[in-house]
């Protein structure tokens, strides 16, 4: 590679790279043979040079938007774990089963550093989906028909599970080129469903319907209580529901919750006045959460909040979801004029973009806006 353009890449200068009139590949000072390749139309892919017994051999590790620069070094590493086809004693033939690559090296390589909750959802994906479809046969036997067959039987009914699985074969597969077991991905082509661009969020009045049917239950038991609150924590900090249901008291600071694990890694959130008095109002014993479970408090309240379905049925908003009482919180901030780079950070998005889809909100208040001092200047013109 000598003459070529090389220099440390990360994931910012990455995303600073333009396109050419010619095809052109950056190549990675940190890991020999991984570049970022370039194309006239803009798009950009991690390629892996490999130096297989017949001569070096360029492999593509998928394009740059589904994973960061940190991981492919991680796989770039990784792979010197997986067998080496047309090595000495282990012989091209010899490509593992899906189930034992999975187990084996995909486990060590990427399984292993995700997050308890990150492994706790993969790890379903894999035992009720990838594995009873896939894992009996060699990787090399995995073709594109095999995963379009399965994929549009998974979407019939569950249409997001599908996609998110769907990415993790695609990791694996990829992590499997890297490790020479395959030549190109199977998953390629596969058309991801789609999914609605905004999320259901409630109005101010839905919010105080909601409000008085949770003031109504929160008389009714403790337990009754400790899960309204569950749902207005929600509601008023924007946080995922399982940062609220296992919120530790050591994260709860003064003015805001200092969470240890959120789905982005750890993060701040500012407690507003009306949260702060909620949190206040909970009973300080031994448990280390905030909201322990009434069988065992040293284990945090289970997510399966049985109070929601029966209150939202009584404020009469039952197509809305848990998880939409996260986007009730961003869309109302934006509404307010809040921008969109500060709406983001209060939610934890680890990129701006899942925020956009609320910046619409804000053209529509201008709209209503504008027609209001329509209406007035047009009186005032009499006109």
């Amino acid at each position: 590679m000598a003459g070529k353009e090389r220099r440390r890449l990360t994931d910012a200068a990455i995303a600073r790279l333009r396109a050419r009139e010619r095809e052109y590949t950056v190549w990675d000072s940190a890991v020999p043979g991984l570049g970022v390749r370039v194309r006239p139309t803009g798009g950009k892919s991690y390629v892996l040079l490999r130096q297989p017994p017949t001569g070096s051999r360029r492999v593509s590790l998928g394009a740059v938007s589904t994973k960061g620069i940190d991981e492919i070094r991680r796989e770039c590493h990784a792979r010197r774990a997986c067998p080496e086809p047309g090595q000495p004693g282990k012989p091209e033939e010899n490509v593992p089963l899906f189930r034992d690559f999975v187990e084996g090296p995909w486990k060590e390589a990427h399984f292993d550093r995700y997050k308890p909750s990150t492994r706790k959802c993969t790890r379903i994906f894999l035992t009720r989906q990838l594995l009873p479809a896939f894992g009996s046969k060699p990787l090399d036997r995995i073709v594109p028909a095999h995963v379009r067959r399965w994929f549009d039987s998974y979407s019939r009914t569950a249409p997001g599970g599908a996609n998110r699985t769907l990415d993790i074969l695609q990791q694996i597969m990829n992590f499997a080129i890297a490790c020479g077991h395959i030549e190109t991905n199977p998953t390629r082509g596969v058309k991801r469903n789609r999914r609605t661009a905004l999320t259901r969020f409630l109005s101010r009045d839905e919010i105080g319907r909601l409000h008085g049917a949770l003031d109504e239950h929160a008389e009714r038991g403790e337990e009754s209580r400790k899960q309204a609150d569950i749902v207005r924590l929600l509601l008023l900090t924007g946080c995922r529901k399982g940062e609220i249901v296992g919120l530790r008291w050591s994260e709860v600071r003064a003015d805001a919750l200092e969470l240890a694990d959120s789905k982005t890694g750890p993060r701040r959130v500012p407690l507003n006045s009306p949260a702060r008095r909620i949190l206040e109002r909970q009973p300080r014993g031994q448990s280390p959460f905030v909201f322990p479970s009434p069988r065992d408090p040293s284990r945090p309240h289970s997510d399966d909040l049985g109070l929601w379905y029966r209150v939202r049925w009584e404020a009469d908003i039952e197509d809305v979801r848990l998880h939409d009482l996260r986007h009730t919180h961003a869309s109302h901030a934006v509404m307010n004029g809040v921008p969109v780079p500060v709406v983001s950070r209060m939610l934890g998005h680890s990129n701006m973009r899942m925020t956009l889809r609320y910046a619409h909100l804000a053209d529509r208040d201008i709209e209503q806006a504008a027609e209001r001092v329509g209406r007035t200047v047009a009186d005032i013109m009499e006109i």
